[in-house]
């Protein structure tokens, strides 16, 4: 089997596939983990049971309209491509429709600890994962008692835990903020990964180690070849019987040419890592609300992550929102030197829907589909690739696949 891509998500389905009795090569371009996977806030994150919808209030959508926010800005002359998928993704926020999305999510969601814990238990890769969770803060009242309100129909409804602190209990958790917040929510269930590229590169491990193989080739070069498919390497052809396209936001690009065009649009995001100032420490992630920015301690130092930029494919790096939360970061937390001299840039995957692509490629046998996790490839890949496998092989998946499958783009 070929598995096409080497993300958290490829991988996962490798591994997965391997575990049950099949050959699998990983091909992709670049080594493991070095897309999308490599930058993010190094997050399982099990209490993201409630997906981001698009915007339905007017503020909201006028005040990321005037493309001055640190959360979300655009490029003028991506907008023609993206507006139809974007137009969608309002489509399914609708409320009757954003449920059917929700549940189909919180249904990944709340695997994602098991599926992570069942590769990494007994591993290397089990000292990456910390189970500190992590924290959202809220500047006032109103916001602090709407978020209250949203983690007890969370935990009612999905059993995520969290714990409420006020400003006080906040400050003893974190004593080296610099500005006060009324509150936050600790998230208590997920895990936080000191070194996300690493944690692929770890299961990567365990699949090489298992006899797997990882080659470098150009997926785009993906054709039919007599009842099964091709993909070209450095080293020669690689063929298979069946192959999986797990390649985020690349996705599209081979898909199309195979016949299925999903409305996949991505999101853009940066980040750098800083060193903290004397003995300062940072104990958990934390997300403030109120700057729209994460800051998460890693191996490399404070890692700062931006939210989404949307841009033509190719389009050079334009890190206007680090430039703007940095300065807001260094109020929030002793901030020292940058560690890199440039930020790292990288694409989610998206789908208006807000839900991923898991199943069979319309129209073309012995094709897969793995890609659309949005901001959840890291927390999704394990559970994605033994929903897959099990489809694959023709055991009874462990969730319901319908609410996931490929045709609902025809």
């Amino acid at each position: 089997m070929l598995v096409l891509g080497a993300g958290m998500v490829g991988v996962s389905v490798a591994l997965q596939l391997q575990r049950r009795g099949r050959q699998v090569v990983l091909v992709d371009r670049q080594p493991p983990g070095e897309g999308a996977s490599f930058g993010n806030g190094g997050l399982i994150q099990r209490e993201a049971v409630f997906p981001h919808p698009f915007p339905r209030k007017l503020s909201e959508i006028l005040r990321i309209a005037r493309n001055r926010s640190v959360d979300a800005v655009y490029h003028p002359t991506a907008l023609p491509g993206i507006a139809l998928p974007l137009l969608r993704y309002w489509w399914h926020s609708s409320p009757e429709r954003y449920a059917q999305a929700q549940a189909g999510h919180a249904a990944l969601i709340a695997t994602c600890l098991d599926e992570h814990l069942a590769l990494a238990r007994g591993t290397p890769a089990m000292a990456l994962l910390r189970p500190i969770g992590w924290m959202r803060l809220y500047a006032t009242p109103e916001a602090m008692a709407a978020a209250l309100a949203e983690a007890e129909r969370a935990h009612r409804l999905h059993g995520v835990n969290f714990v409420a602190l006020d400003s006080q209990a906040l400050a003893a958790a974190e004593p080296h903020l610099l500005a006060a917040r009324e509150g936050a929510i600790h998230w208590t269930d997920p895990l936080s990964v000191s070194d996300p590229q690493a944690l692929t590169l770890a299961y990567a491990a365990l699949f090489t180690e298992a006899g797997g193989s990882i080659a470098r080739g150009d997926a785009t070069t993906l054709e039919r070849h007599g009842a099964g498919w091709r993909v070209t390497t450095p080293q020669g052809p690689v063929e298979a019987a069946e192959v999986v396209i797990a390649l985020g936001a690349g996705a599209g690009a081979v898909t199309r040419r195979l016949g299925y065009a999903p409305p996949l649009f991505g999101k853009r995001g940066y980040h750098m890592h800083y060193r903290l100032r004397g003995n300062a420490v940072l104990h958990r992630p934390i997300l403030d609300t109120q700057s729209g920015f994460l800051l998460a301690p890693m191996r490399a130092g404070v890692r700062l992550t931006t939210g989404a930029e949307f841009a033509v494919a190719e389009a050079p790096p334009t890190p206007v929102q680090l430039a703007r939360a940095e300065p807001l970061a260094r109020r929030l937390l002793p901030l020292e030197d940058r560690v890199e001299d440039k930020p790292w840039l990288g694409v989610r995957p998206c789908t208006p829907d807000m839900l991923p692509v898991i199943g069979r490629l319309p129209g073309q046998q012995g094709a897969w589909c793995a890609f659309g996790h949005a901001h959840q490839g890291l927390t999704l890949g394990p559970t994605t690739g033994r929903l897959l496998a099990e489809m694959m092989t023709g055991e009874a998946p462990f969730l319901p696949p319908e609410p996931y499958r490929a045709e609902r783009f025809r």
